[in-house]
Parts: C-alpha cells; structure tokens; sequence
C-alpha cells in the first residue's frame, strides 16, 4: 500500500515517525513535512520558547549528530536519514492545498494519507485523494478538545487523564471527522506540557499502526461520529500562559528534553 504521512518539522513528529516505519515497511511511504502551525501572527515569548525546544533545538542541533551516526540505524532516524531509509527525500509543504504542491502529493499516488501534526488544514482536494481516506493522530480528546495544543488546554483546566484520537478527515472543518479510536494516560503534574505530548505519541501511534493493518486486511474501520458539543482551542494568550505558570505548571523542561533525546534517539 502507498501511504502518504503528512506532519511537521519537529521533535514530536519526527518521534512519531521513527516509531512508525518499522510498521510500515512493507508500505511505499512518502514524507512531506509543514515548518510551522497556524499564521504568521505574533505569538507570545513563552510559545516562541517552546518552539525553540521542539522545533529549533532538534533540527539545528540533534539531527546534525543524529546524521555523524548515519552508519548506525539502531538508533532513531532525523528527517534527512528517514527520506534515505525510504529512497525519497522529505520535502516541505506548507501550501499543500495549491495547484503546484497539490500536484506533488497527488504524484504521490497514495492508497491512504496519515497526518500528525500538520500545520495546513487540508481541503477537499487533498481529501479526495486517497481511496482509504485522511486519517489524523490528533493530540487531544475528540470532541472535548479541538484545535491547536489540547494537552495544554486539558492541564490547564485540570484534566487528570488525556490521550488522543484517531479520526478521518472528511471535510476542512477541524478535528471533527469520525472516530476511529483513543488512546488515553494519566497526568503527571510534575511533569510539564512538552513531555506529556511527547508521550502522548507512544500509544497514539500503535492506534495507526493497529488502523493500518485493518486496512490492509480488508477490514472496514468501525467509527463513531463526533458529538456537536465539545470546544474549539486556538493557542493560548499571555493570560492563559500566565494562569498555567500560577497553577504551577511549565511548558517544558530542559533536563526532561535532554533526558528524552538521549534515551530515544542514541
């Protein structure tokens, strides 16, 4: 089968990925990759912080070292490594609802398109593309928490479990496709938003990977339709950041990055 993952220029995407190949690798994949969520609008310091430790931090500086050890692949792949792994390098989309990167993906050819993360709502032209469909690994609670940062959201209203959902992607409206199933973990509170999420993609990528061999299998996906209720969450303001620091909560934490990337990927 041809499958077409759709995700973003950072850590929690590229740890995604790395613990999905090996599932896939009687699969013809494609990689192509958003460098940025939502707009260009200013946002505040602490979510510019935040993307340093998830985005910054691991393209400029770990994936150089990951590719020193391009001899060695018993250790997690950069993006570079795994366009290598798979004869296909993997590019950046960020307008893949245009006529020219629209033609990329179509080119592509693919049977089912799996997204983590991307930063660009899809419309019905990339939707019609796949014959099994657009699934997304959602990182967040379906319908209780829609949009960007769920994890965020759900600690900062003080959930004790989060998880995520794997739905289609039926029309351009956000995260409200049918369910195809959760995955759910406690909260640590000791622990901060960043590792949440990274873990967060353990047990949500078995659920692709579980979808996947249904597929191939001939098997429908059993689905559930999403509830109207439920809210919608854009990315937090100052207020919102300030109220999660008084709640004594962090966004992230330099030793647990430290700590992740040594354990996962050397």
């Amino acid at each position: 089968m041809k499958i077409t993952i759709l995700a973003n220029n950072d850590i929690a995407s590229n740890f995604a990925i790395n613990m999905l190949i090996p599932k896939l690798l009687k699969h013809d994949i494609t990689i192509f990759l958003s460098s940025k969520v939502g707009g260009n609008s200013k946002k505040p310091a602490q979510l510019n912080a935040l993307k340093f430790f998830e985005q910054d931090l691991f393209n400029d500086l770990i994936s150089p070292l990951l590719e020193a050890k391009s001899d060695d692949k018993s250790y997690f792949m950069s993006f570079k490594q795994m366009g290598e792994f798979i004869n296909k390098s993997v590019q950046i989309l960020n307008n893949v609802n245009s006529k020219d990167e629209l033609l990329i993906l179509n080119n592509t050819a693919p049977d089912l398109i799996i997204s983590i993360r991307y930063g660009v709502i899809l419309k019905d032209d990339v939707i019609a593309i796949p014959k099994f469909g657009v699934i997304n690994l959602h990182s967040g609670l379906l319908p209780a928490y829609r949009g960007v940062m769920a994890t965020f959201w759900a600690m900062l209203n003080g959930e004790k479990v989060i998880g995520t959902t794997l739905h289609f992607i039926n029309d351009s409206r956000i995260d409200a496709g049918n369910i195809i199933a959760t995955s759910k973990m406690n909260v640590d509170y000791e622990k901060s938003y960043l590792w949440h999420v990274l873990h967060l993609y353990i047990d949500g990528c078995e659920l692709i990977s579980t979808a996947i061999t249904s597929i191939v299998n001939g098997k429908k996906l059993v689905t559930s339709s999403q509830s109207e209720n439920g809210s919608y969450y854009t990315f937090p303001s100052e207020t919102d950041l300030s109220s999660f620091k008084e709640k004594g909560r962090v966004l992230f934490d330099e030793k647990e990055v430290v700590d992740f990337i040594q354990s996962n990927y050397y």
